[in-house]
């Protein structure tokens, strides 16, 4: 096709009516959509995102008069990259998802008056915070699920301490390497672009950086709603399930994987309450006195000046998740609740994990939880947005996911999740605890070591999680460790690739998923016969393969002789071969337990934890502590 259509043609059909319905599909999934209309030679190709420093009535407003007014200005031209001040609309007649450009729509600076071109001004600090800065946020940024990233620093100008806000974005559609590459670029241009403006921005049709010495807005899109799952059909008796919940430690710090969270709930304003509570928290605050020691109140100090997670007043979060109600909880865990919320001010909707005041997880595990969980970046970990201590609380605020839980989409029979899904489910939990398990590591570059007694070695206080995922030595001993981690990552890659519950209770009878899979199938040289049967064969028989065999790797009841997660990772990568293990399941030994040591387990609350007849089940639905992996 040339780079031109007529009119009547059947390409400009298919443009119109994928620009017809580009403004409402963007404003219904987070002001950002890409699309196609018709097929083979006239197939339109289309993109329409908003710039995250506009708010949203300039968003929407942009996104629908982008494509008019592109129709007017642009007719008949089949390729087409528009940057608006607001918004980005782009089509084409091939496919450019997924492609990043460096191409620059336009860059605009913002001079200050009287200050510029004054040899006596020192701008070296400004320089090198913005450098600093914007690197900072491109990583972030690509790392994020939103492909955005906002924070701020400070830095000396003219005797004076300035701050610099930055904010690097991308459209969704890129991939994380795409983006951070577009981003590095533009970053890499502004000594050049700006070599003594004290703000400017460089915006492309791939990504989009600008920084200032002036605070601007930064509008996080609205959160995705997505409907109910239809009602599950009645299980038999040896399906019926309570919903568990799943347990995970990374070394010292205990890690949970949230695999998803319910779907958002409509939060109702209780004005009078929320001054009552506000008023109540102020007093609590009084009197407990000073939360943190010397060591915590410079996290605190750090926390303030922009650098980490924002402190929320209790009132905040009480009247966010309705006072904690039942309605708004979404699970219960050894360390506490998790509810669901809304931050009007913020206009996000979040997830508030409260600690339960009988938690052994006490105000020092607290602090260094809020400290080490702040440090973490990765797409694939949920953000800590922030964190209170107020109303004899102590409460921590993350992003909330949108999507739903893992087990209603691997367990949901009426929209079943193809193979090509859950191989990328496996490599994205995969990368997010090899990051966890290296940034351990590595610890002592962000300040790990003084929070933690590596001397101790790898002891927790308290172990909570269900059994079924959780090792069985860390039961027994009271130890858990980047060990154990793999351990639950097996169980979890076996459940994936099976479709069954990592453990099903039968009257007296107990089946464990490992070991059915390693004596029945594996043993006999017949593994492939374990997939899920819904699957109907419907996959690359290497990757099941590898996805098994890896699981029970990690789940090898001896944990000498598991493989390190960067292991397991390159073999699920195809970069190492495939382990040799003994066809009947090894029998591991313990030593016993400490003194100190004590195990809970907490059954779910709400609709997804039920009991039928006899039977019962644990499932990966539910929720616990610490970082949270997507």
């Amino acid at each position: 096709m040339t780079n031109n259509y007529s009119d009547d043609s059947q390409y400009q059909k298919n443009l119109a009516e994928l620009l017809a319905k580009m403004p409402t599909a963007a404003i219904n999934n987070g002001w950002f959509y890409n699309g196609t209309a018709g097929t083979g030679a006239d197939q339109v190709f289309g993109l329409i995102m908003c710039f995250a420093d506009r708010n949203a009535t300039q968003c929407e407003d942009c996104l629908k008069g982008a494509p008019a007014d592109i129709m007017a200005k642009c007719r008949g031209s089949c390729n087409v990259n528009a940057a608006y001040d607001t918004c980005l609309l782009r089509y084409a007649n091939a496919s450019f998802f997924s492609v990043a450009t460096t191409e620059e729509a336009f860059y605009v600076g913002m001079q200050v008056c009287g200050l510029l071109g004054d040899p006596s001004l020192n701008y070296t600090s400004v320089d090198m915070a913005r450098s600093d800065l914007m690197k900072r946020l491109a990583q972030r940024a690509a790392d994020s699920p939103l492909l955005l990233a906002n924070n701020s620093t400070s830095a000396t100008f003219n005797g004076s301490e300035v701050d610099i806000y930055g904010l690097a974005q991308c459209p969704r559609d890129l991939t994380p390497e795409g983006c951070k590459s577009c981003l590095t670029s533009y970053v890499g241009l502004l000594p050049e672009r700006f070599p003594k403006d004290l703000g400017g921005g460089i915006k492309g049709y791939s990504c989009y950086v600008r920084y200032n010495i002036s605070s601007f807005d930064v509008t996080l899109p609205p959160v995705v709603s997505t409907p109910p799952p239809p009602p599950q059909p009645q299980p038999s008796s040896s399906d019926s399930k309570s919903g568990l919940v799943i347990g995970l430690s990374v070394g010292s710090v205990s890690v949970l994987i949230i695999l998803g969270f319910s779907t958002c709930l409509l939060l109702r304003r209780r004005q009078k309450r929320a001054a009552k509570m506000l008023q109540k928290s102020r007093q609590q605050e009084l009197e407990e006195g000073v939360f943190f020691d010397d060591e915590e109140l410079e996290m605190e100090d750090d926390f303030k000046k922009g650098t980490g997670p924002k402190r929320f007043r209790y009132a905040e979060l009480a009247t966010a998740a309705d006072n904690f109600s039942d309605e708004h909880k979404l699970g219960e865990g050894g360390f506490g609740s998790v509810y669901h919320g809304f931050l009007t001010e913020l206009s996000l909707a979040v997830a508030i994990k409260r600690v339960s005041k009988s938690s052994k997880q006490g105000r020092k595990e607290y602090a260094a939880e809020v400290r080490i969980i702040s440090r973490l970046q990765h797409r694939n970990l949920v953000q800590l947005i922030g964190w209170c201590h107020g109303g004899g609380e102590l409460l921590l605020v993350y992003e909330l996911m949108p999507n739903g839980s893992l087990d209603a989409h691997l367990y949901n029979n009426n929209l079943l999740l193809t193979w090509q899904q859950r191989h990328e489910v496996v490599l994205g939990i995969a990368s997010a605890i090899l990051y966890l398990h290296q940034e351990w590591e590595h610890s002592r570059n962000f300040g790990l070591a003084r929070l933690v007694d590596h001397s101790r070695g790898s002891h927790t206080t308290a172990i909570s999680g269900t059994i079924g995922y959780m090792d069985p030595e860390c039961m027994v001993t009271g130890r858990a460790n980047a060990e154990s981690d793999v351990y639950s990552f097996g169980v979890l890659l076996l459940e994936i690739a099976c479709g069954r519950r990592p453990m099903v209770v039968i009257g007296e009878d107990v089946i464990h998923l490992v070991r059915w899979v390693w004596e029945s199938y594996y043993g006999r040289g017949t593994i492939l016969d374990a997939a899920d049967a819904r699957l109907n064969g419907e996959f690359d028989v290497t990757e099941m393969e590898t996805v098994m065999i890896v699981g029970l790797w990690c789940a090898h009841p001896d944990r000498s002789l598991r493989p390190s997660i960067r292991q397991a990772v390159n073999v699920l990568r195809s970069e190492a071969p495939l382990p040799s293990l003994p066809p009947r399941m090894p029998v591991a030994t313990f030593l016993p337990p400490p003194d100190a040591f004590y195990y809970t387990s907490s059954v779910a609350t709400g609709a997804s934890s039920s009991t039928t007849g006899t039977s019962t089940t644990q499932s990966s639905s539910s929720t616990e502590t610490s970082t949270l992996l997507k």
